[in-house]
């Protein structure tokens, strides 16, 4: 019996994508007590954290692609994680030209 990576053929994949100040990002740094470093796309690294009403929900490890805000007050040096991709959708951002 083979494993599969991904989807099944034919299956379409649901994926979340950026709306309005939320961007996607990489983890580079587990800091503690739910902050990340996070480099987004536009190349700006931040400390963002998994707000008290997703901790349960969102587990985010070393490496994972996820969407975050940028804190209005602090745009560019904090925010907060709302979303972790899993494989199959990070390869599909790669195909929309999204991630690199």
């Amino acid at each position: 019996m083979a494993f599969q990576q991904g989807p099944p053929q034919g299956e379409y994949i649901r994926v979340r994508l950026p709306r309005g100040r939320e961007m996607l990002g990489i983890v580079e740094e587990t800091l503690g007590g739910s902050r990340f470093r996070v480099t987004g796309v536009d190349g700006i690294t931040r400390i963002c954290r998994v707000p008290g009403s997703l901790k349960r929900d969102v587990w985010v490890q070393l490496g994972d692609v996820v969407l975050f805000e940028p804190w209005e007050i602090e745009p560019k040096e904090k925010g907060d994680i709302i979303f972790r991709y899993t494989g199959a959708q990070v390869n599909v951002l790669r195909k929309r030209g999204l991630l690199k």
